[in-house]
């Protein structure tokens, strides 16, 4: 073999040293970064910390400038928001909607990365009923804003999963139908625009609501003998998955089988009062540390193996203005000091953390007192409500899955990329060998 060969042959198997590694640690992985607090790091600060993570995305409630512009310059794209005071100027005048655009995206890129702007938060269930109407118009106004010049920058808005019916099954996941006039044309703009569908799932509502052992144990990804889907006989062992194919059920059920999923919040408070059944930092770090591993293990879901939905975490800071229980200022991952409440693994370089053991339900005191249904088989494990800054609590309202227990099998990740970087050596290999 000459020596150039060689050093062609050395060159693929660098690169492809390189690139196995780095398909393993994609990351599917954002945090909200909620300002509703008087003790804020500095945004340069807060950049910082996340050049440190895993974290490849943030999802903003708003546009403030001064956040928006120190992430010039990196790596990490962000997901803006339109308050929901501003959906009738919007929906209203096309002018508005540029002038918006002019004011709060042009000026920062492309030298910021936008990837989308979350019209809304949970329009659909507020409690002002006339923004629903509203939100499509607004979206649609924006889009012809952004179009000339940033096509690339989507349009969606983020419900709670409150929009969803029936999740119990998973397989017979659906929207409300009285949702339908509002939601079924926005369905239609997402599948059009290749914009996703964006909700806020959180399985430690479900425990709430039913704080068994093996709930807690299905929700925290820890081992549980798995629950069986009765419709489609897929076996479920964690309550996200459980919860992401239901929404994947009730999309597919409307024939939008081709809108992608992004989960805009999820997250598990690390302190709570007496009566918010699992509150704890064993529970928070048990959650988080393994819906990040589940997540870049690309295993997928049951109903869709081997692929991972972009995840934004809630939240990268407590918010000490946040009205309501003590769960509603404790879901941060960071205090404000910059140091960890937890470690969740989302550490550059760092190993899966090795403690995510669930705490049972006696680490609570006085939880029996609120749970008057504590033992009984629950109605439904999606009852879930986001949280979201400023709206305060949200009663769970959304019912989900339970289905019986049987074994399962999970998917093998990296296969694909394993078997294309094989198949490509190989073809490198009989060309060198000419």
């Amino acid at each position: 073999m000459r020596k150039w060969q060689v050093l062609v042959l050395l060159g693929l198997l660098q690169a492809f040293s390189f690139l196995l590694p780095y398909s393993k640690s994609q990351s599917f992985i954002g945090v909200n970064y909620g300002e509703l607090a008087d003790n804020l790091p500095p945004p340069s600060s807060s950049v910082t910390l996340l050049g440190s993570t895993t974290i490849s995305k943030v999802r903003l409630y708003g546009t403030n400038a001064a956040i928006i512009s120190a992430f010039a310059g990196t790596s990490i794209s962000l997901l803006v928001g339109v308050s929901n005071g501003d959906i009738p100027s919007l929906a209203a005048s096309s002018s508005a909607a540029a002038a918006w655009v002019a004011a709060n995206i042009l000026p920062y890129v492309p030298a910021t990365t936008i990837s989308a702007i979350s019209v809304g938060n949970e329009v659909l269930n507020s409690a002002d009923a006339s923004l629903p109407s509203q939100l499509l118009p607004a979206m649609q106004n924006l889009l012809s804003a952004l179009s000339a010049n940033y096509p690339s920058i989507k349009i969606s808005t983020v419900h709670t999963m409150a929009v969803m019916s029936q999740s119990d099954p998973p397989s017979a996941g659906a929207f409300h139908p009285d949702l339908a006039p509002n939601l079924d044309p926005i369905l239609t703009f997402l599948q059009q625009t290749g914009s996703p569908f964006m909700i806020n799932p959180y399985p430690w509502f479900a425990y709430n609501s039913d704080p068994r052992p093996e709930t807690l144990a299905f929700c925290l990804f820890q081992s549980n003998p798995g629950r069986v889907d009765s419709g489609s006989g897929l076996t479920y062992m964690n309550m996200f998955d459980a919860q992401l194919d239901a929404i994947r059920a009730a999309l597919d059920a409307k024939g939008f089988n081709n809108i992608d999923i992004v989960i805009a919040e999820t997250g598990w408070p690390y302190k709570g009062d007496a009566t918010e059944v699992g509150a704890t930092v064993e529970n928070a770090q048990a959650y988080v540390g393994n819906l990040v591993t589940h997540l870049n293990s690309m295993a997928g879901t049951p109903r869709v193996p081997g692929k991972s939905v972009d995840t934004y975490l809630f939240a990268l800071y407590d918010e000490d203005l946040k009205s309501g229980p003590t769960s509603e200022r404790s879901f941060g991952l960071y205090k404000t000091d910059l140091t960890q409440n937890y470690d969740a693994g989302l550490s550059k370089g760092a190993s899966t953390p090795t403690s995510l053991t669930p705490t049972p339900d006696q680490t609570q005191g006085n939880e029996s007192s609120s749970q008057p249904n504590k033992g009984e088989a629950p109605t439904g494990w999606c009852v879930t409500a986001a949280s979201s800054p400023g709206s305060g609590y949200v009663q769970p309202t959304s019912q989900c899955y339970t289905p019986n227990a049987v074994p399962s099998k999970q998917p093998r990740a990296h296969s694909s990329v394993i078997q294309f970087a094989s198949t490509i050596f190989y073809i490198a290999l009989l060309w060198l060998g000419r």
